[in-house]
Formats: structure tokens, sequence, C-alpha cells
């Protein structure tokens, strides 16, 4: 299989509605369906995306569709390992560079592909063997993961280390043969390195519920299990002319298992069924709340690595296929992110929000995912990472504690602490009035989170606009980092 990737970006969905005093927020749906790619599947809570060669950059043929219709980008070659450390520890991040400068300009988001895979490694790192080898690639993990730390959404970080077939087993590599336990250490050094990235296993040949997906869901949920370090996983989709009918069962019984799951290389035989798998594909994603984004596998059919197969979603001349209307159509029939409750009443407590800050446009989030009482609250890039998504539990009399979907853990003003400048951490829930929020309405939709214990608000302290920003509590002056937009996410 030829190999590539990319990611994410999610636009906000406006919440709005009016809060009066001790009085509970009023949310409204997006007003009207996308136009483009990116847009309709943004008002849906997820990116559509499209893998760049950044050669092609200078084409503006190229980038007119490219930075009109994706909101995510993942580079083709360019963050490989033959690419960026090509004489051992002699790196070379200036593809990757390019196209992250490209996305940043743009508003996009960036999917890194692939830290650790079978192919295209540099001949160097093709003659070591052994511990010389694991060494080597976990260095390479951790340099690179550090290099573009902060600057990408997600990581492939092992890439297609599953054999074919009907074993279920692992592909014999020479990474492989430094020890079952590589992959592991792979991830575990990319959290070290990004812990802000979301850490994904991908492959192909995936589609359905067979020996090769049953394989990677066992590895999945045993590293779920044991607190190894993975995110999300990836489904190439590398399709012919039909599509597994069992292709979104197999979507679910991942995200079941807590992570997310991305259509990371999305690519459909040309012929009669083609637009249907297109919609089909999107279709299925869709009805998966942890299926996060889709990534074609190229812009046009002339820069598809299939070839005469003509698989993308544009021609040659930048037109739009019947594939892209498919496509479009079911984005914007598909179900937007539900803002109810309705006008006048309270927030959803069944609901999961990401809480965007107004003066940063970044997300509350646990730092680094940690699950432990105390851990500290910051801001980070909007990731939809399950340590940025929360859920209000009533307590009662309009107010709320704010639960975190990775620990469990509620937010908390530290030891009960009436002071400005007080930390916000996370606790296991205790009902404790410094775990109580109320919601007070500001301008635009926005709301302010007053804890019952102080009646303190929650900011973003210094207003800070840096990833990892503390989050404190202040007396309320209704300052734009004090404000907090609710995008209901699932």
């Amino acid at each position: 299989m030829k190999h590539k990737r990319a990611l994410r970006a999610a636009v906000t969905i406006a919440v709005t509605g009016a809060l009066a005093a001790g009085m509970t927020l009023a949310l409204t749906s997006a007003a009207s369906a996308g136009t483009t790619l990116g847009t309709s599947a943004a008002e849906k809570g997820r990116y559509f995306g499209a893998a760049v060669a950044t050669g092609k950059l200078s084409t503006s043929a190229y980038t007119t569709i490219l930075n009109r219709e994706f909101n995510s980008v993942v580079p083709e070659n360019e963050m490989k390992w033959d690419a960026t450390e090509p004489q051992q520890g002699q790196f070379n991040y200036s593809g990757g560079d390019r196209l992250v400068s490209h996305a940043q300009a743009n508003g996009m988001s960036v999917r890194g592909h692939t830290l650790l895979w079978h192919a295209q490694q540099p001949g160097w790192a093709q003659g070591m063997s052994g511990s010389a080898l694991r060494n080597a690639a976990i260095n390479h993990v951790t340099q690179v993961a550090t290099h573009f730390r902060g600057k990408i959404y997600a990581w492939d970080v092992v890439n297609e280390a599953f054999a074919d077939g009907g074993s279920g087993g692992r592909r014999d590599s020479n990474l492989q043969r430094t020890g079952n336990d590589w992959i592991e250490a792979a991830f575990r050094a990319a959290r070290a390195a990004d812990p802000g990235a979301k850490l994904c296993y991908n492959d192909y040949n995936t589609d359905g519920i067979n020996a090769k997906s049953t394989g990677i869901y066992n590895m999945v949920r045993d590293f779920r299990s044991r607190g190894v370090p993975i995110d999300c996983v990836g489904f190439q989709s590398h399709l012919g002319t039909s599509l597994a009918g069992d292709y979104q069962a197999n979507l679910q019984r991942f995200a079941d298992l807590g992570v997310d799951v991305q259509i990371t290389e999305l690519d459909v035989m040309t012929g009669g069924n083609q637009a249907n798998i297109y919609g089909s594909v999107t279709r299925a994603c869709l009805a998966v709340s942890r299926c996060t984004g889709i990534t074609t596998w190229g812009v046009r059919d002339c820069d598809s690595w299939r070839g005469s197969d003509n698989a993308l979603l544009f021609d040659c001349n930048g037109n739009k296929k019947a594939a892209y209307t498919a496509v479009l159509d079911a984005l914007n029939g598909g179900s937007t992110p539900p803002t109810t409750p309705p006008p006048g009443s309270g927030v959803d407590t069944s609901a999961w929000y990401v809480l965007l800050n107004r003066n940063s446009g970044k997300a509350l989030d646990v730092y680094a995912n940690a699950t432990t009482d105390g851990a500290r609250i910051s801001q980070w890039t909007r990731n939809n990472g399950t340590n940025q998504q929360w859920q209000f539990v009533d307590s009662g009399s309009g107010w709320y504690r704010l639960k975190a979907r990775s620990s469990s853990k509620v937010l908390d003003v530290y030891n009960f602490s009436t002071a400005d400048g007080a930390a916000i951490v996370q606790w296991a829930d205790g009902n404790g009035t410094n775990q109580q929020f109320r919601l007070a309405s500001s301008a635009d939709g926005y709301v302010r989170l007053i804890n019952r214990n102080s009646g303190k608000a929650v900011e973003v302290q210094g207003s800070s606009t840096a990833d990892g920003g503390n989050v404190v509590q202040y007396a309320d002056w209704g300052g734009s980092n004090q404000q907090w937009q609710l995008v209901r996410i699932g």
C-alpha cells in the first residue's frame, strides 16, 4: 500500500442563549448548512481533511481547492522517518514545517503522519536491529514529536503494524523483531514528547469486522486497560467498488473502548457506486459520536496514488464530482451536534461540552490527560480530546459540577480557597460547594462559571493565550478571560 495521511480542525458551533442571574443557559442551533466540506463538517463537530504533498502548495489550482474545501491537512510523506531523519541523529523538518505554516495561515488543523512504520525507513535504520533499532526508533519518536509539539492535532504514532490475512497478529518487521512491546513504547514516548496531541494507531484493510481489525481491537482494549496512552484509531479506508456492511458497526465497537475513530486516507474506486460509497462512509462517521473526522488521500484525481482509479472528490480540472455532492449532502443531512435543551431550559446533563475561552479561543483542559486528584486545569488548543470534554452534573438550584470525561473527576477550587488566584484543579466528586458552579450570562452567548463556595469566577490567569495557561478563580469582573462558550459535541 502506498503511504500518506491527514487531520482535523473543528470550527465551533456558536452556543447562543440567555441567562438571567441564577437562571440557566439557552442554546440555539447552527443557522444554515455548510457550502464546503470543511465548514459543513465543522457544523457537525468534525473535520474534513486532505493529504497534501507540499511541493504542490505552489500550484494555485491545487491550493484554491485545498484552502476552500478543507479544514485539516496531513502530509503525504514529509513527516515520515526517511524524510525527517535521513541520517541518524540529523533531522530535517523543512517539509513538515512548510505544511504546518500553511495550515496555521489558513485555519487548518494538522494530522501528523507517521512516527513509526515498517516502510519508508531511512537506509541507516533498515540496516539496524535489536536494541540499537529500538533505541533509535524511540529517539526518533521523541525528537519529531517534540519538534512539532503543540502544532499537531493527532499523530499516527504507529502505522500498519498488523498482518493481512486471517491471523489477526502482528506484521513481521524489523520493528516487531525488537520486541512485542515496541508499539506501547512508541505511544508512551509520544505522550511524553507532546502531551497535547491525540495519539492514534493507523491501518488499512480494517474497514469491517475481520481478523485484522479484531487483532487491532484487542490491542487497543489491552492498552486502555493498562493505561497505555492511546487516544484514537485511524481507518485508512482505501476502498474498491463496495463497502463492508459492518463498516459503521466496526467504527462503533472501537469507539466503545473509549477512543476516537477517524477515517484517515479515504479514496474510492471510480464507477457507478463511487458516490454512494463516499456518502455511506460519511454517514457512518456522523452516526458514531466519537468519529471525529474524515481525510481523503489527496485533493484531485491526478494527485492520487491510485492513478486511473480516479478515486477522489475532484477531477484533474478541479471540478466537483458526484462523489463530492454525495459527501456534502451527507454532511448537511447528518445530525448537527444537538444544541438542545430548548430555549429557556437548563444545560443538558446527558451531553458533553467543550468550553472555549473567549479571550484565547482555547479549550478548558485537564493538563496532560491526568487522572489524579489535584491535577491542574489549563487551557489548550481545542482537539476535542476526552480531557477537554465536560459534563454538567446537577447539584440542584441552578448549581452544577463539571465532570471531565477523561478522568470522571470534577472541577474543584483547591482546598475550598476563597482567594483570588486560587488554583482550579480536578478532584473526586464529593459534591462540595467548592465543586459547584452556576452559569452567569455574558454577551453573545458566552457565560461565566461562578463558584458556590467563593463567589469567584473561573478565569485564564493573566489573560494568557498560550497552551498550558493556568485556570484559576478570580473576582467576577466579566473579563473576556472569564467568559466561556459551551460547544456541545456529544
